[in-house]
């Protein structure tokens, strides 16, 4: 799993970047998006390669220094988002408190870090040395921060999932059971420093199995933050699929149409190869085949019933009604007189729901173009 959670990292620093971007004086998008891009290079930083370059371009220590204040920082803008969602005004005010304190820790941290003896905050920190003060002070000060930062978020989760409907409360219960995971992997932590400063040992498997909890936690998180804009994102796609595909089995029932009513044929707003790609371009170009196709319908109509039938499209079977297009096709290529039956077009059916009835012409429009393609 820890092999995978970069890649996780970056899709969501990528993602929420553009949420960003759309959005730029969005406040808790914004802090979102600063929470995972500082989480995001913090990963970077404790990287072997990434902390190697770090040591060598700025002296000795600094990598933790920066990996740590990357983390504080995306615990305050964590927290940020959450002031930003609760209350605008009293939010600006709580947020520039938040700030004095992580400004603090960030200087607490770095007068430890220059204090301690040169390569003791390097390696594994269970490795490290809790007995000299600033390793210790450097440790607990994050820890707790980092503690009550995200238990805060956490519970600001929780209380924001209990009063959402899905898909955003899965999301948010997702986010909030990270939250209090990694609040508690951090409390541990900081609970094993304590215990090292004074002097006592902690077993190598509780070590070992409060980092693992740190992993799932924060892969927990990252899943949770990107879950209802994934989902979203996943339901797009489903319909720019569906979409593209039914206007493809449009296109024999659209071609007979438009070729004996080519006035028929509406004016594209893009010709552009990406306009064909993406998905206004794609919706834009379903939506116009339906009307050209149901225009073209109404046109046809007079040649497609005999004088005194009862004019329904809707009560005549796809294949039938192909074969009623055929014969009017080739009626109006040879000239013959345009019928008194007046145009009638799709009749819409009893169901008030406006979405069943348009699903229910596109399938018929898709069964008589199916219908006209099997007997060309």
């Amino acid at each position: 799993m820890a092999t995978y959670l970069p890649l996780i990292i970056a899709a969501a620093v990528a993602w929420r970047l553009f949420l960003w971007s759309r959005a730029p004086r969005d406040a808790p998008t914004r802090s979102v998006a600063f929470t995972l891009l500082c989480l995001g290079l913090s990963h970077a930083v404790a990287r072997p390669g990434g902390a190697t370059g770090l040591d060598i371009m700025a002296g000795h220590d600094v990598a933790r220094l920066v990996q740590n204040l990357l983390l504080i920082l995306a615990c305050y803008f964590l927290m940020c988002f959450y002031l930003y969602s609760a209350d605008g005004r009293a939010a600006r005010r709580r947020v520039r408190v938040e700030g004095c304190v992580v400004a603090l820790v960030g200087v607490a941290i770095a007068v430890a870090t220059w204090t301690v003896p040169r390569g003791a905050l390097a390696g594994p920190s269970r490795l490290m040395d809790m007995t000299i003060p600033g390793v210790a002070v450097f440790y607990l000060c994050a820890g707790l921060y980092m503690t009550y930062a995200i238990g805060v978020a956490g519970w600001w989760s929780a209380r924001y999932a209990r009063m959402s409907s899905r898909p955003h409360a899965t999301g948010l219960w997702i986010t909030a059971v990270g939250l209090c995971s990694l609040a508690v992997a951090c409390g541990v932590r900081a609970a094993f420093t304590a215990v090292r400063w004074s002097g006592g040992s902690v077993p190598h498997g509780l070590t070992t199995s409060a980092a693992a909890l740190l992993t799932v936690s924060s892969l927990l998180f990252v899943v949770g933050v990107t879950y209802s804009g994934l989902r979203a994102r996943i339901t797009a796609t489903r319909l720019w699929l569906r979409r593209r595909r039914h206007h493809r089995q449009l296109t024999s029932l659209w071609e007979l149409l438009i070729e004996v009513y080519p006035q028929n044929e509406l004016k594209p707003a893009s010709r552009t190869l990406w306009d064909r790609w993406r998905a206004r371009g794609v919706h834009r170009r379903y939506t116009r085949r339906i009307v050209e196709c149901r225009d073209g319908l109404v046109d046809i109509s007079p040649y497609l019933f005999r004088e005194g039938e009862g004019a329904d499209l809707r009560r005549l079977e796809a294949a039938e009604l192909a074969r009623r297009l055929r014969r009017a096709y080739d009626a109006i290529k040879q000239g013959a007189p345009a019928p008194t039956t007046p145009p009638r077009a799709l009749k819409q059916g009893n169901d008030q729901d406006s979405a069943v009835n348009r699903d229910a012409d596109v399938a018929q429009l898709i069964a008589v173009s199916d219908a006209l393609r099997l007997t060309a």
